[in-house]
């Protein structure tokens, strides 16, 4: 639709950083890598893919420099769809191509939707993690018909710390044998912990969270959606 650069993409990827940096005084912290999707889908982790290395500021946030008025969100040639403007807004840094951000969120679509067709679940894993650039504004503003993938990740929650989690069982979206997790109480005691027993590949994996689990902490298991 509206094509550009590798270059582009690395000084928008970079843009999106400075703005971010710029805003406050704290160093940001390295990102820790993720565990990976089921390893028996034979969909491509998404990433492994070149938008996934760009950095975490690129996800949902938008710059918090200088941006585009909406009057001046134009592409060189032709006319963006009212849509596309509603993406745009709010979200092009100064001295940007709209172009060059209208295709991150375009990527985003084809990403969800070509993992879709072949996984739902690593789709739908992907999103919780965060591994999609602005996958949320993405969905809801540039391909609606993907919605479904958004509503199922709105059940689950990513890999690491949850607190006040809802009792009930849930399943982990990897097969990875690392995967471990433990619910506790408010006064810290262990209220339930797993795996039971050492998980062979391809096992599936389901953690049972107690009511009362006041915190709820996993390594390793990338996602979790109710079981």
């Amino acid at each position: 639709m509206y094509r550009r650069s590798a270059a582009a993409a690395v000084l928008l990827a970079a843009a999106l950083t400075l703005t971010a940096c710029g805003s406050g005084g704290d160093k940001a912290e390295p990102a820790a890598a993720k565990p990976k999707p089921p390893a028996a889908s034979s969909v491509p982790d998404p990433a492994d893919s070149p938008a996934a290395s760009a950095p975490a500021a690129t996800a949902e946030a938008k710059p918090t420099g200088p941006v585009l008025p909406d009057a001046k969100l134009t592409p060189k040639t032709g006319t963006f769809k009212p849509n596309e403007k509603q993406y745009l807004s709010g979200r092009v840094p100064e001295k940007m191509d709209p172009a060059a951000v209208l295709q991150n969120g375009q990527e985003s679509c084809q990403r969800v939707e070509r993992t879709a067709k072949r996984d739902k679940d690593a789709a739908t894993g992907s999103v919780i993690a965060g591994e999609i650039p602005a996958a949320k504004d993405a969905i809801t503003i540039l391909c609606p018909e993907q919605k479904p993938i958004l509503d199922a990740a709105a059940k689950g929650f990513p890999d690491g710390t949850r607190k006040s989690p809802a009792a009930g069982s849930y399943r982990a979206l990897t097969q990875s044998t690392t995967c471990t997790w433990e619910s506790r109480s408010k006064d810290g005691s262990v209220l339930s912990a797993g795996p039971e027993a050492p998980l062979k590949a391809g096992d599936k994996i389901v953690a049972t969270i107690p009511a009362g689990t006041a915190e709820f902490t996993s390594t390793g298991c990338y996602a979790w959606l109710p079981a």
